[in-house]
Parts: structure tokens; C-alpha cells; sequence
């Protein structure tokens, strides 16, 4: 079964707390099928872009695909300048930061 991304985003910031990260979302999109991108903060001037995979948005087990935008950690200008072009193409997209020094927040994006 496949999670409406409103309930879906609910779904992570309420797991992230959990692990005692910090969560918000930045931009509302639309409540059922909007896309989904992840900013994750890592509190030293650098932060990484997860946005949703090329091709199907699950996988076989029904989870969400990501992938990092960049190979490395970049800083939120550069992170902006891409959503900010993305939102041109669609306004209804999701965009999720969460503060974390040494992780993903428990995501695992494809390496493709």
C-alpha cells in the first residue's frame, strides 16, 4: 500500500524525533502524490539533497525511492538553486529539512 506524501512526511519527521533529530517541513506540496525532496542538514555549512529516483517512485517492498542529488555535501545555496528550478516545473512539490551531523536520517538512497 502506498502512503499519501502527506502522511508519509508526517510519517518521517514523527521517526526522526524518535531518533532525537530535528525535522520540518520547508515546503507543503500536494497532499496526495507530490514529490518528495529531503534536505539533510549537517550543522557544519553543508547539507545533502535526496530527491525521489528516476522511474518507478517504490520499490518492490512498497518504500519510497531516493536518490543524493550530489555525490558529496554541498552548501544550501547550491541546494536551493536546484529546488528553486525543480519548483518551476512543479509547484507541488515536498520539501523536508532534518538536522543530522553524521547520517541520512535513516534513509538509504539508490546509487545510480
Amino acid at each position: 500500500m502506498r502512503l499519501k506524501s502527506e502522511i508519509w512526511v508526517a510519517a518521517l519527521l514523527r521517526r526522526c524525533q524518535v531518533q532525537s533529530l530535528y525535522g520540518a517541513v520547508i515546503r507543503k506540496g500536494a497532499a496526495e502524490a507530490g514529490a518528495i525532496y529531503v534536505i539533510i542538514n549537517h550543522l557544519n555549512g553543508t547539507c545533502d539533497l535526496l530527491s525521489p529516483a528516476p522511474g518507478p517512485a517504490y520499490d518492490e517492498a512498497g518504500e519510497r525511492r531516493f536518490t543524493k542529488e550530489f555525490s558529496n555535501p554541498v552548501t544550501m545555496s547550491e541546494i536551493d538553486s536546484v529546488l528553486q528550478r525543480r519548483r518551476k516545473f512543479d509547484s507541488d512539490i515536498w520539501e523536508v529539512e532534518i538536522e543530522d551531523r553524521v547520517g541520512l536520517a535513516g534513509l538509504e538512497p539508490e546509487i545510480l
